[in-house]
């Protein structure tokens, strides 16, 4: 799965940042939003690129599928089922809160499976035929991107150094400290 070609990168942005107390997305690292830094991680190794949960100037946003407030699987959701209207073979999928995203991440992800994904399993390769399974996940109350990575038989990949997930404000208050 790793070829550029008809992979939609999604950006999954539409939490509610309950631990982080306000938007995430619009944190500053280093002078920069967190969703710029996950857009210029995640663009140059996909053939589109969307914004999932949220609206952004200038960009393909998508809305979160069935409806706002279901978490990752939410976005991901909406992602595959756009992914799936433009003929997209998969979808390259990340939060916007990892700071470290491998520029390879799109080569690390490629092979053959239900799904590919890093130790978090917000960071996946997702072919679009997951759109219909993801649905009846949904239907039938499953919210957890661990649960439905294991109901489809994911396979999971450990990343050669560890991902950097923002989730409270104390993470990039350990970041400033250290640098």
């Amino acid at each position: 799965m790793g070829s550029k070609a008809r992979l939609c990168g999604a950006i999954l942005a539409g939490g509610q940042a309950r631990r982080f107390g306000s938007d995430k997305a619009q944190a500053l690292v280093d002078g920069e939003r967190l969703i710029d830094r996950a857009i210029a991680q995640l663009e140059p190794q996909v053939s589109e690129l969307i914004i999932c949960g949220r609206r952004l100037p200038a960009r393909t946003c998508v809305a979160d599928y069935p409806e706002p407030g279901l978490g990752p699987l939410g976005g991901l959701a909406g992602a595959l089922h756009y992914a799936r209207r433009r003929n997209m073979r998969a979808v390259l999928s990340t939060g916007c809160d990892i700071l470290n995203l491998p520029a390879d991440i799109a080569d690390r992800l490629s092979g053959d499976g239900a799904a590919i994904v890093a130790e978090l399993p917000v960071i996946g390769c997702w072919p679009t035929a997951l759109a219909g399974p993801l649905d009846r996940f949904l239907d039938s109350g499953g919210r957890s991107l661990y649960a439905f990575a294991d109901m489809i038989g994911a396979k999971r990949i450990t990343l050669p150094e560890p991902l950097v997930n923002i989730n409270r404000p104390e993470d990039l208050e350990r970041l400033r400290q250290c640098a």
